[in-house]
């Protein structure tokens, strides 16, 4: 299922549950999702996960930044509900890879490549980011 049709059908079940909170972090994604997918090639065009997962990144560091905003204005019950989308927001992003799997991956990539310890941080990282790769994923690869 992607994240369109995903959204989509949480948006069907937050209406049936009357969940209002849900419901509009549902309908201003889905709005968003909608406008990118218009400005990438009109009103017929589909995003991909990964297109998808980029606008949710970006409405997720809106919030981010009205959270700060709220606290730093002294507004916690506003603050409180940004951290409440927030949170819906970040359900549909993809995880980010741990610094352990990242470890393990770099290691397998290295050895399997016959490198070692000795190749420099460049050469190993599109191997590792290849094998690791899933659609709209996070990948961050810290070879240091």
């Amino acid at each position: 299922m992607s994240i369109i049709e995903r959204v989509d059908s949480d948006l069907k079940e937050a209406m049936r549950a009357k969940d209002t909170t849900k419901l509009g972090v549902l309908r201003m994604l889905k709005s968003a999702l909608k406008y990118a997918a218009i400005a990438k090639s009109g009103a017929e065009a589909e995003l991909s996960d990964a297109e998808a997962a980029q606008v949710i990144r970006k409405q997720a560091k809106q919030r981010q930044d009205s959270i700060e905003s709220f606290e730093k204005g002294g507004r916690t019950e506003l603050a409180q509900k940004e951290q409440k989308e927030l949170s819906i927001l970040n359900g549909y992003l993809p995880q980010a890879m741990s610094a352990r799997r990242n470890r393990r991956s770099r290691r397998n990539v290295q050895s399997a490549d016959g490198r070692g310890n000795e190749s420099g941080p460049g050469e190993s990282r599109g191997s590792c980011r290849r094998q690791n790769a899933q659609p709209g994923s996070i990948t961050t690869v810290d070879l240091s």
